[in-house]
């Protein structure tokens, strides 16, 4: 008989008061998968745009007319108790992190690929070593995208646009330990804790609008919050600087296409660059995240951790946005 337990499930695409708690069977892993009893879930706003099928360009690949995967939540922390056919790399009762694909986090047992996994530390808890793979790789691969810390240049310059969400917040410590001089947009009660991060000057753009800053300031511009015009973004570099798209900012149908085509016309001919990015999935990147998470130089931030039985009103507080940091659902 299949064992069946409790999980957050959304049936239908709309927003968090649809999902709600059902009895699933246990999944068995697969070839080259492993069966993780979940130990922690970290909650990303790509988990609330697939909670939306927004936009709606995504829903022939994770659903047309409803969720290919109903359980929300990518970022796990777990423990592995059953490995499929051909698993290389992850045995029984090894603690583990990764990002699973498409989602199942917010249930007691999810599967994913061993590929994915990277051992977690014993001196690194499941809730902020679950706040790395997406978020702290989004944030490494955007600053690798930029060129922040990979030339010779000395103290390089970096805006960070949304510094105190949970990419951002991430992009601003690994900015400052790569030598930049860390300037961040953040609302005024979050800028003393952006500062505490790394920042050297923090300012809020609804106040201290970007125009005011001065041409070709910045040698990088990370833009994640999303929302100022791309010219605007790039006046701010100076000649080979790189302005990086790290949002999924855009419209309801075709989501962030159309600016990064605008963004593929502006850099023509210029050498000051507006680049997309499309993170994926670095097992090496979240093993140097987690060292420098347990040699304290880098430090997740959690802004609030929800029981299991409070997983929708965790959901609810992302869709509503200005989260400060990340979002843990803690296990069943």
């Amino acid at each position: 008989m299949t064992e069946m337990k409790s999980a957050w499930r959304g049936e239908a695409y709309g927003p968090s008061a649809g999902t709600t708690l059902a009895q699933i069977p246990v999944p068995a892993p697969r070839r080259g998968e492993v069966l993780l009893k979940v130990r922690a879930t970290a909650l990303n706003a790509g988990d609330v745009r697939l909670m939306l099928g927004d936009p709606l360009l995504v829903r022939p690949i994770f659903g047309l007319t409803r969720p290919k995967y109903p359980v929300r939540g990518m970022d796990v922390a777990g423990t592995v108790v059953a490995v499929g056919p051909d698993v290389v790399g992850a045995e029984v009762g090894e603690e583990v992190i990764g990002e699973l694909s498409g989602g199942g986090g917010l249930a007691p047992y999810a599967t994913v690929a061993a590929s994915r996994l990277v051992p977690r530390p014993a001196d690194i808890a499941p809730e902020p070593a679950a706040c790395l793979p997406i978020a702290g790789g989004t944030a490494w691969q955007a600053l690798d995208l930029a060129g922040v810390g990979l030339t010779a240049a000395t103290a390089p310059r970096v805006l960070i646009i949304g510094a105190s969400g949970g990419v951002g917040t991430f992009a601003v410590q690994l900015a400052a330990l790569r030598g930049a001089e860390v300037w961040a947009t953040c609302g005024a009660r979050n800028a003393p804790l952006v500062e505490r991060l790394g920042a050297v000057r923090t300012l809020d753009h609804r106040t201290h609008p970007l125009s005011e800053l001065p041409t070709a300031h910045f040698d990088a511009v990370i833009d994640i919050a999303g929302g100022v015009p791309l010219r605007a973004l790039q006046r701010l570099v100076a000649p080979g600087g790189t302005v990086v798209l790290a949002t999924g900012d855009g419209g309801h149908v075709l989501g962030p296409i159309p600016r990064m085509l605008k963004a593929a016309f502006l850099s023509i001919g210029s050498r000051r660059r507006i680049r997309p990015l499309t993170a994926t999935t670095r097992p090496e990147v979240l093993r140097t995240l987690l060292e420098l998470t347990a040699e304290g130089r880098i430090v997740p931030v959690i802004e609030r951790e929800y029981a299991f039985a409070e997983a929708s009103a965790a959901l609810a507080h992302i869709e509503a946005g200005h989260t400060v940091g990340k979002v843990v659902v803690r296990a069943a």
